[in-house]
């Protein structure tokens, strides 16, 4: 094997090449080279093995001691060899600019273009007015219209639903000829530049033209306030409201206003005439667009109507006085009997400060609601049965009712009648909570705290009053319950007692006063019963002692564990709380031969009386309670 293995090994030329990426003359040479050079057999078959690894092994330690020295940075630094700065051509440098600018500008004038193009294509779909059959189709549908010959008129009024008012209503509905100037006509005649922001404004283009009555043009409100006679609460001085730019408006806008003028109108024409059919104590009054009615002595009611006519001729005038508009006195023309506050120019209100937007806003409900009780009624009801009878009257017959309860059952409440109501239980209601915060911040001892029930009705509200000690809210707690009508209070007290009391805010005061007396009875036994104490008596009426200027006091009276001390405890809604202390045995005693037995020196002494506000504590039921542990040391 070894023999032959040499053989084999002489036949190897390690030196050669595969001879694959030679070319044909270079293989050629190498193949004469070969013939020319006779054979020479080497000494040892792996000597040219040996010399070729051993040549391999000296590079390798060569690029190992290279990567040595130059990761150690100590004898060999590598950097970039810096290769010499191009020559600079200012000319090319100049043509490579003005490139990218024209790039630039040609990017900016092609969004500038898309911008043009979308402003003009936006600005032709703006001058688009709708078809005049569409609109027509949509104004049918929220109005009344009527066909006379060629014309076509609406009407505003509420006739339908049982009104009375005879105010102009009619408008007229025609085909518009021209197309409202706005914002979009001004850009395409080149007044406004298509890149110019575009002005606000509610300017709708319409192919209709509606045309309201003058007396129906405007802004109309109700004015509603609540004033004394010494302190005027609504205040007359008139102020201007800025002037509204002559401008086309869309014809739903400007039946909405025309509608709520008519409204307005129509519900002060109703409070006038219940104001004058009305008899009560003192009479009300009806001055040009004011009514004036007297809820309780020294507080009136004011209603009144705002309105501007919006003439356009009278804009243009600015030393108009302020009371001078159409109709400003009573029974002016085309106003059915009623005043009209302001002038065409610009309109002129009362101050806002004490508008009573609740009020108002019930004024509007109860008109609303007087509509919708004509024309739907409750159900269910019988087939057979009349429209617009009520139920009370339908099962009149069966229950057997006569004239005067059938009399009754017609009879309703006027609107009037129930806004002065409303009126009156919310001014009761304040005048509540004032006396109530009042009286709450006055006293610190004990506390008062009240809580308003959220769920209320427009003439029946409640309060929940809580009579407290600073911490001794859980020995003792008085509660009491205060329903506010309209011209009366009633109040629940805690033991179950019911009292009705008038509208005058005294008797508020004067009520919590006991309340808080008898808070303090309360406490003191309660006090009593922690501390080991015996209560001996209570009465919450005594006839002793000073009378006092309200209501009545109350006493009590408290006897130490050992029943050596005796205290008494007198409270009065005005005068205040007493303490007095009695002892046993008497100090003062002798016997005698009259008296001899010591168990009459057991007998209470004198009262002595202590004098609270030089005893520590923050509130009374803390002084008793500091009293009452040192006569029980």
């Amino acid at each position: 094997m070894s023999e032959h293995l040499t053989q084999l090994a002489r036949k190897v030329d390690f030196g050669a090449t595969d001879g694959e990426d030679l070319s044909p003359e270079e293989k050629k040479e190498e193949e004469d080279e070969d013939e020319k050079q006779p054979f020479q057999q080497p000494h040892w078959p792996w000597d040219n093995v040996r010399n070729k690894i051993r040549s391999a092994w000296t590079e390798m330690c060569v690029l190992h001691d290279l990567l040595q020295i130059v990761r150690e940075k100590r004898y060999m630094v590598l950097d970039p060899v810096q290769s010499d700065p191009p020559e600079q051509k200012l000319y090319v440098q100049f043509l490579s600019l003005k490139r990218s600018l024209n790039n630039a500008a040609t990017i900016l004038l092609s969004g500038a273009e898309r911008l043009r193009t979308s402003q003009a294509d936006m600005v032709r779909s703006a001058r688009q007015v709708p078809d005049f059959h569409i609109e027509l189709l949509r104004l049918r549908q929220n109005w009344r219209l009527k066909k006379f010959g060629n014309n076509i008129f609406g009407d505003l009024s509420y006739r339908s639903a049982g009104s009375q008012f005879r105010q102009t209503r009619i408008f007229e509905v025609s085909k518009a000829d021209d197309i409202p100037t706005g914002p979009s006509s001004a850009i395409m005649s080149g007044a406004i530049s298509p890149m110019s922001p575009v002005p606000n404004t509610r300017v709708q283009q319409s192919s209709l033209k509606v045309t309201v009555p003058t007396e129906l043009e405007g802004v109309a409100y109700i004015f509603v306030c609540i004033r004394k006679d010494e302190e005027d609460l609504c205040s007359t001085q008139l102020s201007n409201v800025s002037v509204i730019p002559s401008t086309e408006t869309h014809w739903q806008e400007k039946l909405e206003k025309a509608q709520n003028v008519l409204f307005c109108k129509e519900l002060f024409m109703q409070l006038a005439s219940e104001a004058v059919q009305l008899t009560p104590s003192i009479p009300h009054m009806v001055v040009g667009n004011q009514i004036t009615a007297t809820i309780f002595p020294g507080i009136q009611l004011l209603i009144g109507l705002c309105l501007s006519d919006g003439d356009e001729q009278q804009r243009k005038k600015q030393g108009s006085s302020p009371g001078a508009g159409s109709g400003g006195g009573v029974g002016g023309s085309g106003s059915g009997g009623m005043g009209v506050v302001g002038t065409g120019s610009m309109m002129q209100v009362p101050s806002k400060n004490s508008h009573d937007h609740v009020l108002e806003h019930s004024l509007h409900q109860l008109l609303h609601g007087k509509y919708q009780g004509t024309f739907q009624h409750d159900l269910p009801h019988p087939t057979y049965a009349p429209m617009g009878v009520s139920k009370k009257r339908r099962i009149a017959g069966p229950e057997g009712c006569d004239r005067s309860q059938i009399l009754q059952t017609t009879k309703s409440e006027k609107i009037l009648e129930q806004i002065i109501r409303q009126a009156q239980h919310n001014f009761l209601r304040l005048r509540t909570m004032y006396v109530i915060d009042q009286m709450a911040m006055e006293l610190k001892d004990p506390l008062i705290v009240s809580h308003w029930n959220s769920f209320n009705s427009p003439t029946q509200s409640c309060v929940k009053i809580n009579i407290i000690t600073q911490g001794y809210d859980t020995v003792s707690r008085t509660t009491l319950v205060i329903h506010v009508y309209e011209r009366s209070l009633k109040c629940i007290c805690r033991d179950g007692r019911v009292m009705t009391m008038s509208f005058e805010p005294q008797e508020l005061r004067n009520l919590i006063f006991c309340q808080i007396s008898q808070h303090n009875m309360a406490a003191s036994q309660s006090m009593a019963k922690y501390m080991g104490w015996t209560v001996l008596t209570a009465d919450t009426n005594i006839g002793v002692g000073p009378v006092e200027p309200l209501g009545n006091a109350s006493a009590v009276l408290l006897a130490s564990p050992n029943g050596n001390k005796i205290m008494s405890i007198r409270s009065g809604p005005l005068t205040g709380i007493t303490v007095a202390v009695l002892s046993s045995p008497r100090n003062d005693f002798y016997p005698s031969t009259v008296v001899s037995e010591r168990k009459w020196e057991n007998l209470g002494g004198p009262w002595q009386e202590v004098r609270l506000e030089r005893v520590e504590g923050r509130n009374f039921l803390n002084k008793i309670e500091l009293l009452m542990a040192a006569l029980t040391a």
